[in-house]
């Protein structure tokens, strides 16, 4: 495949925006590892080649293990994230996957067991800024680059 175009060559004003975006979740106070399985996940869901290279590499650097990542995909059977974690990636889920079932009131019920409102308004910033980086990225066919 060839990636189509680059947003940001194409249209920089919208992709100054997303940067925008994206930089305002740089100063939440969640754990950057946490926010590394939110963009990991969201990114298996919508099946984003690109945002799964990048975040799969930045959760290795901020300390995610390998059998972690390996198993995100079956969060719900593997015996390795916390309750918190958890919680979070049934957000992350949900929000993934708005059309569903938006976002559940047990689902967002779990997730304010551990989370302030301050917290829960980063963490569902996090999973609607990475789900927009997936769609822009799947609809112009950005391609991660191969490691050599």
């Amino acid at each position: 495949m060839k990636t189509r175009f680059l947003m940001e060559k194409v249209n920089p004003q919208g992709y100054v925006g997303m940067l925008e975006l994206e930089k305002a979740q740089r100063t939440s106070s969640i754990d950057p590892v946490l926010k590394e399985l939110i963009k990991v996940r969201a990114s298996q869901l919508n099946g984003c080649a690109f945002c799964l290279d990048m975040h799969t590499k930045d959760a290795r650097k901020n300390g995610e293990t390998e059998q972690r990542l390996y198993a995100l995909n079956t969060w719900r059977e593997a015996p390795f994230y916390t309750e918190k974690e958890r919680a979070v990636l049934a957000m992350t889920e949900a929000i993934t996957c708005i059309a569903d079932k938006g976002l559940p009131d047990d689902v967002y019920q779990n997730l304010r067991k551990f989370f302030n409102e301050t917290e829960t308004a980063e963490l569902i910033m996090a999973a609607v800024t990475i789900n927009a980086w997936n769609r822009i990225a799947i609809t112009t066919l950005k391609m991660p680059a191969i490691d050599s």
